[in-house]
């Protein structure tokens, strides 16, 4: 069956208010949740960025049952990969084995704090497949010594290894993500619907593992409300990762969807109450196939009655799918 998940929103809301939503989530009846790895939020009206990790300490003490996940952490710039397999090491001990470790190549609005100019697109994809490699020898209790292309690793060993090991998955939009999924991943990431990334994750190699996508969505019972809000906070969306991955700061994301529409946004996002329009968005993914779909609730101070409608409507919902 499709596993339907709840994600904390980093960009939209604070520390405490995460750990309260997680909560929430996980007494909603969703099957499981990711968190987002952000040090900027995309636009100003969202308002957040509080640092993931600690965030997820929290969430795995509070919760009992559900999965977590990051969607996604880059080890490549603001964090060496190194110090990303002794987190998630710890996140596997708290959650006592509810953790995937989520990666992807990163973007510019993120990593850009540390300086430095921000890598072409195939040099971060590079980074990426050698920093995913040292992070698996070292969640695999290996000593690692390493002198690569992009990383040095010198005499690293973690000390507190989990019995099992993290899950590691990856990003994908193109064939050339897929490839480096499909050769370093146990599942593949994505925030779109297409059916060609999984299949092009197949041919390289992930034939038979876990594929995650991810859908924004804005309930309100007041739709005109729900269409302003996510374009008030989500517009940025209607970019595309090709042009997400490269500007540095919510001010750029301002200018650069200066002409999006909230027609324009309603057409990505579903909006409103109506439980057909939400269900028919996660049919896309579920047709494509997907085995797992996190649903982003547009709004941190929305969390809440979103929370109730899902456990009441939504999820028994797409339970029949």
């Amino acid at each position: 069956m499709v596993q339907f998940g709840y994600t904390m929103m980093t960009e939209q809301a604070g520390p405490r208010e995460l750990v309260g939503h997680v909560v929430g989530a996980e007494e909603a009846g969703f099957d499981f949740s990711v968190i987002s790895d952000h040090y900027f939020p995309w636009l100003a009206s969202q308002g957040h960025a509080p640092y993931a990790w600690s965030v997820l300490g929290a969430a795995a003490q509070a919760t009992s049952r559900m999965p977590l996940m990051t969607y996604v952490t880059c080890p490549t710039t603001r964090y060496h990969p190194a110090v990303v397999a002794q987190k998630a090491a710890t996140v596997q001990l708290l959650s006592e084995g509810r953790f995937r470790l989520g990666l992807g190549s990163g973007e510019n609005l993120n990593e850009h704090v540390v300086g430095g100019d921000w890598p072409a697109a195939h040099v971060r994809l590079d980074m990426l497949e050698e920093a995913a490699g040292i992070i698996r020898r070292l969640l695999d209790g290996e000593h690692v010594t390493h002198h690569g292309a992009h990383f040095d690793v010198v005499d690293a060993k973690l000390w507190d290894v989990p019995a099992e090991r993290v899950p590691i998955g990856v990003a994908v939009s193109g064939d050339k993500s897929c490839a480096v999924a499909g050769r370093t991943a146990d599942l593949v990431i994505a925030t779109e619907p297409k059916k060609e990334l999984l299949d092009a994750f197949d041919r390289h190699g992930g034939t038979g593992r876990p594929r995650v996508g991810q859908l924004p969505v804005c309930y309100d019972t007041d739709r005109d409300a729900a269409v302003k809000r996510a374009h008030d906070q989500f517009r940025w969306a209607v970019g595309g990762w090709r042009v997400n991955a490269e500007l540095p700061g919510p001010k750029s994301f301002e200018q650069a969807t200066e002409l999006v529409t909230e027609d324009d946004v309603a057409q990505t996002v579903p909006c409103g109450d109506d439980v057909g329009t939400f269900v028919d968005a996660v049919r896309a993914y579920v047709d494509a196939g997907f085995t797992e779909v996190a649903l982003v609730q547009v709004g941190g101070d929305q969390q809440e009655p979103f929370l109730e409608w899902a456990r009441s409507t939504l999820l028994p919902a797409l339970r029949e799918l």
